[in-house]
Formats: structure tokens, sequence, C-alpha cells
């Protein structure tokens, strides 16, 4: 992956550094593409057949460009000036030629061997000055002969073969078990072997080629230093924290707890197995038929797989073990996979077990699909193209919707404000979370979505549960317990309101010390507060939704019967027309957005347009709310674990690019990794739900206890944090 600086970064990471390009034509094209990342006003001109220089005051950065065209005693001379003390040392240096000689000599092989003699003598200088300095030899681009003028004709690819050969063959011939070597640039033969048709000469490289090998080169240099997360070039693996250590040591005695287990139980069962009655001939039936698997072996034995699981993890986005590439987006990436799963979906259709207005299978169909639409987006690198953007907006919004009318319906109907399902909802959102911060050395917020959901449960839980907490039965006897219940949301409404358009006071309630710690990412918690406004009325309109929806079903004013529409035929339609228009009406605007930020703005206010037009359309007709798609549903289960795993083992570099398990086959690549990504998330969603019912049990006080553990856990991961932080700065 090639990280693509600009040019305030490629400035922070050569301050004070001085830089020398010395060769030909050739490299002064690379030149002057390098001091473009540094200045992009810089224009190409002065004396090509001779020394051209460039300093940026601000950086204290100079970048030389020396011509000497052949590798001969002057460009030996040069070199040799370096490495004597009294001359000072550029930092980098990027060096080659060859083109001339083979022009000037008409080819000749007299001219190869003396090439061969040149850089000989040269080499060792260049080996000195690798020890104290970043030194790069640059290996002739092919050409393209059929456009080459006829005073070089004579530059053939065979001749620039054979001087690339004797280049790589003699260089670092001396120090071949130094760690100090001179570093061959050849990617830039590889860039011209598929642009060099596009040259103007048929000699030097198109301006879009060059520019790649600039910025590969400031990669290649600066990325060691800058450490870009989408630069996954050049960079020495980072080491591992003290929490790392902890958790691997913690993952490995739970593997070897779980093997103790396991072969202590498997001895006790061949012990107690059927043996032949030697008296009566008999088979006796064992004493223990199938050993109960005590808590303590299920705990060993989940986090005996989650271990393993992270060990992938970490291999996957930590370790420099598999490759990583940039995403390219293009419509077909895109749309093709979307229409794919679409066909999919609707080959595995069946009957609901109920048929009310977001039934439960309906509403894992909905994150399905949905999930899968924003995996895809992902991938491809759709985020770039504005009307794609605009609609999974949507789609999150969606997610959030269902967050606010799901946990609004429980409170509503069953009144449980109790701490056990406190407990068991931000266990199952927030556990693999924190073992991906722990493991993978990464903030919360960085996982935006989990905290956001988070926070908008406990809104919820704490706008249902304050005084006076007005419930379904309560207010069945009194209708002005309704109205109570309707001042709460409006106060809701009204607080969210000041907090989108009071940026401070948002971020000093999140800057206090320990929310800090979760919510800010690179030092504030602006991007925390960019997240939460902008979706911050989606989760109060599906509150909203739901008690007019449990209001309206209270009073028996829909119909939700198996194949009967959801109101009146008159009013069904009306209805129905009413919500197509609309879904049409904001894909329109959404597909005509010219500026991400204007459109950011607007989107608060009107997503929830197409989500209730999406649900009317999707729960009016009475055939269409009877069935759903399974494929989908079964997504859907596992749509919270597929959002936070994407991250690391299916996408790369923290989502920046594409996870590359089997290099040269991008298909078979995409197919390996999505099965084992599905799998691993299908299985983490499984974990999950078995380590729930023993961290967060029904009984009181066996709660209470967990809680104090937990309550240490977290105590012991702020504290190694603050020491980490301290280490580092």
């Amino acid at each position: 992956m090639m990280h693509k600086y600009k040019n305030s970064e490629a400035k922070n990471c050569l301050i004070d550094k001085h830089i020398v390009f010395i060769g030909d034509s050739r490299i002064r094209q690379l030149f002057y593409s390098f001091i473009k990342l540094i200045n992009p006003q810089v224009k190409e001109e002065g004396n090509k057949h001779g020394n051209i220089l460039f300093e940026d005051k601000s950086a204290s950065i100079k970048v030389d460009f020396l011509w000497y065209p052949e590798v001969n005693g002057s460009m030996r001379q040069r070199i040799k000036s370096w490495t004597e003390g009294s001359v000072a040392k550029p930092h980098i240096i990027v060096a080659g030629a060859a083109t001339w000689s083979i022009k000037i000599h008409n080819g000749s092989n007299e001219a190869l061997t003396q090439y061969k003699i040149n850089i000989t003598s040269i080499a060792p200088l260049l080996e000195k000055l690798a020890k104290s300095s970043d030194v790069y030899w640059v290996l002739q681009d092919p050409v393209y002969e059929d456009m080459l003028s006829e005073s070089r004709k004579m530059i053939t690819n065979e001749k620039i073969d054979a001087y690339n050969e004797a280049a790589v063959r003699i260089l670092n011939s001396s120090s071949r078990n130094s760690k100090a070597k001179v570093k061959v640039f050849s990617v830039s033969k590889l860039i011209a072997q598929e642009t060099i048709m596009k040259s103007a000469d048929g000699l030097h490289l198109p301006e879009s080629s060059r520019d790649t090998n600039a910025m590969i080169l400031m990669n290649v240099y600066c990325n060691r230093i800058m450490k870009p997360i989408d630069g996954s070039c050049c960079q020495p693996q980072p080491p591992l924290t003290l929490i790392q250590k902890l958790a691997f040591c913690f993952f490995t005695l739970s593997i070897i707890g779980y093997l103790i287990i396991n072969l202590i139980n498997r001895n006790n069962y061949r012990k107690n197995k059927s043996c032949t009655d030697l008296e009566s001939g008999e088979e006796k039936k064992p004493a223990i038929s199938t050993p109960n698997v005590s808590t303590l072996e299920m705990l060993l034995h989940s986090f005996c797989k989650l271990g393993l699981i992270m060990t992938y993890f970490y291999l996957c986005d930590r370790a420099n073990l598999f490759m990583k590439e940039n995403k390219f987006y293009t419509h077909s990436s895109f749309f093709i996979p979307i229409v794919y799963i679409l066909v999919l979906g609707v080959f595995y259709t069946e009957n609901t077990k109920e048929t009310k207005v977001l039934n439960r299978e309906q509403t894992d169909e909905w994150k399905g699909w949905m999930q899968l639409v924003i995996l895809i987006y992902h991938i491809s690198g759709a985020s770039t193209f504005l009307p794609v953007y605009m609609h999974i907006r949507v789609l999150v919004a969606a997610y959030l919707f269902q967050t606010g009318y799901g946990h609004f319906s429980y409170f509503w109907l069953k009144g449980d404000f109790g701490v056990y399902r406190v407990c068991q909802v931000l266990f199952r959102l927030n556990f693999l979370v924190v073992v991906l911060c722990v493991v993978m050395d990464r903030p919360y917020q960085f996982y935006y979505f989990v905290p956001l959901v988070t926070v908008w449960f406990m809104i919820i839980y704490a706008t249902l549960a304050v005084w006076p907490q007005i419930v379904q039965k309560k207010a069945s006897g009194n209708c002005l317990w309704h109205f109570g219940l309707l001042l709460k949301l409006i106060c809701l409404l009204t607080c969210i309101y000041f907090l989108s358009y009071s940026q401070g006071a948002f971020e000093k309630i999140f800057s206090f010390w320990p929310l800090s710690k979760c919510f800010e990412l690179n030092g504030n918690v602006y991007e925390w507060w960019f997240r939460w406004k902008l979706d911050r009325y989606v989760v109060f309109h599906g509150m909203l939704f739901a008690f007019i929806y449990l209001a309206l079903q209270k009073r028996q004013m829909i119909s939700e019967g198996k194949g009967d529409p959801l109101f009146s035929s008159r009013v069904s339609n009306v209805l129905l027309f009413i919500s197509i228009a609309s879904f049409l009406t904001y894909s329109i605007w959404a597909s005509s957005c010219k500026n991400k930020t204007e459109c950011n703005e607007l989107h608060p206010s009107v997503s929830v347009v197409q989500i209730l037009a999406f649900i009317l359309i999707r729960n009016i007709p009475g055939y269409v709310r009877s069935v759903y798609s399974s494929f989908f549903a079964w997504f859907g289960k596992i749509s919270l674990e597929l959002f936070i795993c994407q991250y690391h083992i299916w996408l790369a570099a923290d989502t920046k690019g594409i996870l590359v398990l089997i290099p040269g086959y991008p298909m078979f690549n995409v197919l390996v990794s999505t099965f084992i990504f599905v799998c691993v998330a299908h299985e983490i969603s499984q974990i999950t739900n078995d380590l729930a019912q023993i961290v967060v049990p029904k009984d009181n006080s066996a709660l209470l206890k967990r809680l104090l553990c937990i309550a240490g856990f977290f105590s012991g991961l702020l504290l190694f944090s603050a020491m980490q932080d301290q280490s580092r700065h």
C-alpha cells in the first residue's frame, strides 16, 4: 500500500534533510517530481544539462540535482568527496545512469565493459555511504523503441537489460552480510513496462508514472518516520505493548488450561468406559454417560478459540506477514456484487413465523442485506463516489434507527430496567471491541459504531428509566402517561439539538477522564463529535416510531394478519404511493449531491424519510410482510461481528486497504479471505453468546461479584494504558 504524502507531511518527514539526485535526464525527471511533493508550485525550468538546486527554507530542506549522465570518473570523484570527513554527507542519495553511455558509444560492447569497471569502482563508495545515509540506485527504465528518434535508436531494451544486470550484480557484492546496503530502486522499471508507450519521446516516462515513482520513493524513506497506517511498505513491525504481552500470556494460559482439563476429562471418561463383566459375560454400562461441561471448561474453551482467532487478527493486520493493497473504485466493482447478493437473497425466501411490523426475522433480514452492502462499499472503495456514500449513510442511520426502535420497544413493553438487562446488552455490544483494543492496540473510538450504539443505548435507558418510569402497562390505565412520555422525548430532542450545535459543551463532557480514554482519537474527541452529530436524530426517530406503532397496535388500528394489508385498501395504496415517491425523491437528491459537507449537514434531518419509506413499503402489503430472506437474516444475526471483524481480517491497514492472502489472484484472494472472515465472525458471535451467559449471570449477588471483577479489569487496563502512554512520550 502506498500512502499519498501531502506537502506538509513531506516537509515534516524531510525537515533539516539534504537530498541529492545524481545522474542523467531520467533522474532529473524524478528529481522534479520529488520536489513537487514538497512544493507543488515548482516549475521545470533551468539548464537541462547542468546542476539544479532547490531549497525549502521553511523546513530547511535542500534537494540538489547533479548532472552526471555517465557512470565515469567524474561521478566517482563527486561520490568520493561525500565519503571524506570534510564534506557533509547527504541524508538521501538517488543515483542512476546508463542511456548516455549506450548513446555516445553507439551501443558498443566496449562501453558495457567500461560501465562494469566504473560501477565496480563506485560500488564500495556507495556502500560506505549507505552506512550513514540512504542510498538508492535507480535501475534503467525500458524504452519504447518505435518512438525513439534516429539519434537514440541504439538504445534498445536488450542493452538496457544488460546494464541493469551489471548494476544489480556488482552493487553490494562486497557487503553481502552487511546491514548497510545500496537499495536497488527497481519499481520504476516495473512501472515503465506498463506506461512507456505513453511516453512523448520513447525514452522519458509520462508525468503520471514519474510522479508515482517519486511517491514510492517518499514512502520508502518516510514511512518508517511518519508511520502512516495506509503505507504498508518499509515500516518496521510495531513492538508489542505491555497490554498486548499480557493478553498473549492470558490466551496462552487459557489454551494450556483447556488442554489440561480436556486431557483430565478424557482420562476420566476412559476409566468409566463400559467393560466386560467376566462373571456374567455381559457388558456393563458406564457409571457416567457423558460428562457435563463445567463452567470453567466452557470459559477456557471460549478463550482458547478466541486466542487462536486473535492470533489470526494480529498476523493479518499487525505483523508484516501478509501483503496489503490499495483500493481502486470502479462502478462495476461495487454494483455487480450488489446485484449478485440481491439475487441470492431472493432465492432464499421463506415464510415468517409472525407477521407483525418489523418482526424478528424481518429486522435480521434488514440488518443482513445492509451489512453486506456496507461490506461491498468498504472493499470496493466506493466512498469516493458521493451518491453511493450518501446512500450508505442512510444504511448506517437505519442501524441506529433499529437501535432506538428495538430498545424502546423492549423497555416500553417489558418494563424491565434491571441491571441484568443493561449488562447483557453492554457485554454483547462491547466484548469483541474491547478484546480488539487490547490485542490490536487501538483506541475504543477507532471502532466508532460500537461506541455510538453503546452511548445511544445508555441514553435510551436513562430517558425511560429516570423517574417517572412510564411503560405500556402503566399508560394503559391513564392516557396522561402518554403525554408524560412525549414530554420525556421532547426533553431528549432538546438535549440532542443543544449538543449538536454546541461542540464545546459536547467536547467538555467527553474530555473528562476516564471518558476521554474511550472517546479520544488522535488526541481529541472531534471525530467522536462528528460521528455522533452525523446521525443525531435518527435514534430519536426510531423511538418515536416505536411509540406511535405500539400505540396503534394497542388500539387495534392496524391489521397484522397473514396476507392482510396494514391499513384499509385506500389508505394502504395512498401510503404506498407516498412512500415510493419519497424513497425515489431521496435517492434523486442523494445522487445529485455535489458537496459532501453540505449533504452531511442535511443528512441527519432527511435520512429518516428513506428509512420510513422503506419500512412502509416492506410492511404495508401483507404478502411482502409475511416473507423474508433467510440468506440475509443469517448475516443479520452476526452483523455486528461482521462490521467489526472487517477492520482487520478482510480489509487491512485499519480499513485503508485490502488484505492479500493470495498474491496475484485477486478474485481467488477475495473468495478465500471472505470465507475465513465470515466463519470467524460467526464463531466470535457464538463465543460472545457463550461468555455472556457466564460473565453476566441472572443471580444478582453473582452479577455484583462479576461487575466488581470487570471494574477491576478496566481499572488495570486504564493503569497499564497510562503507563504505555507515558513510556511512548
